[in-house]
């Protein structure tokens, strides 16, 4: 999926890469002749991997690459997950070297308090300390207030507790947009400082 924004007198591309084979292989086609500023990659840990390996001559230079991957793993524990997504990182800085990355935190899932969700929370604090020690790439919280002062989660942020509604989107797209934005506009300097 192209999308367009514009700010600041720039205009940059952004490109949506899914897991959904007809809707990816599509979006590939539409964007073998565009360089995105902006790529967002998600899936489960190896799916991702292999849409990457097969797809990454396609992708030039993007500036920013969004990684949001790891709440499909759930037959994995924390450790394998947040290893999982820390190898990623390390494949991304390598083939990418000029790209920023953002790491979407896993959010909570079920209604209800469960070991799931224990899991992903247990996930995000393991990258907290982990992805600091990676070049180049930012941990965002994702939580956005989605579990409320009883535990439960509303099925206005995410339909059936785990996918997002479109106002579950929005509590996170908006802090995501800000950060892709402040990364895209940053002078070299303030690059170093910001990832650092």
């Amino acid at each position: 999926m192209i999308g367009q924004q514009i700010a600041k007198g720039k205009k940059y591309q952004f490109l949506i890469f899914l897991s959904s084979t007809n809707q990816h292989n599509r979006f590939v086609l539409d964007c073998k002749d565009k360089e995105p500023d902006v790529l967002f990659v998600g899936d489960s840990m190896v799916q991702l991997m292999q849409q990457y390996e097969v797809n990454r001559r396609v992708f030039l230079a993007p500036s920013v690459i969004v990684v949001w991957v790891g709440t499909n793993n759930h037959e994995n524990t924390a450790e394998e997950v947040a290893g999982g997504i820390e190898a990623i990182v390390q494949l991304i800085n390598t083939r990418q070297p000029q790209a920023k990355i953002i790491v979407l935190g896993l959010l909570p899932r079920g209604e209800k308090p469960n070991p799931l969700r224990q899991k992903n929370a247990k996930v995000n604090q393991l990258l907290k300390v982990s992805l600091p020690k990676l070049a180049n790439v930012q941990l965002l919280d994702t939580d956005g207030g989605f579990v409320h002062s009883d535990g439960a989660i509303s099925c206005h942020d995410m339909f059936d507790f785990l996918h997002l509604t479109g106002g579950g989107y929005a509590k996170i797209c908006k802090p995501l947009h800000e950060l892709i934005m402040q990364l895209l506009e940053e002078t070299p300097e303030e690059k170093q400082t910001t990832i650092a």
